[in-house]
């Protein structure tokens, strides 16, 4: 298997929707009688699948996310997206300037992943490559998303390099054996504390600007030796 091949993340990476997800979360937890402000719940949540959220909920909570809840709190969500959801500045051009292969890796539903991305005109930059955490056995910080996309579009982890924006998210490419950058530049970098627990997990670049992706993959496969494909740098 050969590549390149550029891993995105989806919330937070192409589209700047984790503030109104954890408003949503927060709200629905509230009305379950959960008091959590949202630095807590971007501490315990970002990057993670709902699956993750809902065993939370369960084992530390005591509460069941039923179908009736999960349907409310989809329901609020979506409509706050189609009002609110914005992509991250700058990500149309840097994705358009980028000659290489590209797909998305999201702990998101593909339902939610597609709106999203349809709603904010990037989903033709990607489609058909978009990959759920709900294809594979266990979401971020396990490596088994990432595994899934490359095995997909047919190149080996060592040839992928994955953007990511949650703690979760790194750990997992990590793992995975590709290289990792982390994204600050959405919303959600100025919760306390994000900044040093991103860089505590050592990505291979970090960057707030999407300015900036276009010469931070060049330099990362030219200086592995690989040769990217025929296109303008």
């Amino acid at each position: 298997m050969t590549g390149p091949l550029v891993i995105f993340d989806c919330d937070g990476v192409l589209v700047d929707s984790e503030p109104v997800s954890v408003r949503v979360l927060v709200d629905a937890l509230r009305r379950k009688g959960v008091a959590m402000d949202e630095d807590e719940a971007y501490r315990r949540f970002l990057g993670r699948s709902l699956a993750t959220v809902t065993t939370a909920m369960r084992e530390e909570f005591g509460i069941e996310a039923d179908a009736a809840f999960l349907d409310d709190m989809r329901h609020d969500l979506y409509q706050r997206f189609r009002s609110e959801l914005q992509p991250v500045m700058g990500i149309a051009a840097a994705l358009d300037a980028l000659p290489l292969r590209r797909c998305v890796a999201s702990s998101s539903q593909p339902e939610r992943i597609r709106l999203s991305l349809s709603l904010t005109g990037l989903i033709d930059k990607f489609e058909p490559h978009i990959f759920s955490a709900s294809m594979v056995k266990n979401g971020k910080p396990a490596p088994d998303l990432f595994l899934h996309a490359a095995s997909q579009m047919g190149v080996a982890p060592e040839h992928c390099v994955v953007i990511e924006d949650s703690p979760a998210g790194i750990e997992a490419a990590h793992r995975a054996g590709m290289a990792v950058f982390a994204f600050v530049g959405a919303s959600h970098a100025a919760v306390p504390g994000y900044r040093a627990q991103v860089a505590a997990l050592s990505p291979d670049a970090e960057f707030d600007a999407m300015a900036d992706l276009l010469h931070l993959v060049r330099k990362h496969f030219e200086g592995r030796g690989s040769v990217p494909p025929a296109g303008s740098w």
